[in-house]
């Protein structure tokens, strides 16, 4: 029964363990640039400004 315990909590353990990250959003995100084979819908433009945006806002990068 000891050993059944202590392998679930270890395939626990190691599952969690592969969701860890090292590093930040600036050591990651670029800029959006859409493609010219991109449909430019308004929800489309919104999602790319907003994420621009927050680029420039979170690391000082002007996209």
């Amino acid at each position: 029964m000891k050993f059944k315990t202590w392998g679930v909590a270890t395939l626990i353990a190691l599952s969690l363990s592969g969701c860890v990250t090292q590093g930040n959003y600036c050591d990651i995100a670029r800029a959006v640039r859409p493609s010219v084979e991109d449909k430019m819908t308004e929800g489309t433009k919104r999602q790319i400004l907003a994420e621009n945006e927050k680029l420039a806002r979170l690391c000082g990068v002007k996209p």
